[in-house]
């Protein structure tokens, strides 16, 4: 007999039109597979979950607003407690009562005074620098009510 050699093997199936894993595939991979039609609960349950995302990244939105908001309120008391440090390191001559108004000067060497006269009162300045126009409160920190920086 002859000596046929054998030819490679080739596979009439275009490799294009297959895959290694056809369970994998999002639909039906040979002709007489069952058809695969999206049912009503996966539109539910993609709605739903859109309807979640939005409702939870409005909620976040809020939280993150009431977020910013208490920051402004902490430093807002922060500064207001600074302030109050800086007047009851002043030299005061005089007892300040609650929800009275006050003016806070610098003086010639420097140093914080806190008068009863403002900065529009006086017939000649008396102080280096005018500062801020304070209110005394009830916790005992001070509202700005006039700034030299104003």
């Amino acid at each position: 007999m002859k000596d046929k050699k054998e030819s490679p093997f080739v596979n009439p199936i275009d490799p294009d039109k297959i895959t290694e894993n056809p369970s994998t595939l999002p639909y039906a991979h040979t002709v007489g597979g069952a058809v695969i039609k999206p049912t009503k609960q996966g539109v539910i349950r993609s709605k739903s979950l859109m309807a979640m995302e939005e409702q939870t990244d409005m909620q976040l939105m809020q939280i993150k607003e009431q977020i910013d908001l208490l920051a402004q309120q902490a430093k807002a008391i922060q500064d207001r407690k600074d302030l109050a440090a800086r007047i009851y390191a002043a030299k005061i001559s005089f007892k300040p009562e609650i929800n009275h108004v006050y003016h806070l000067y610098l003086n010639e060497e420097d140093e914080h005074v806190l008068s009863m006269i403002g900065p529009h009162e006086w017939s000649k300045p008396k102080f280096k620098q005018f500062l801020y126009t304070v209110k005394l409160l009830a916790d005992h920190t001070w509202e700005v009510l006039e700034s030299a920086e104003d």
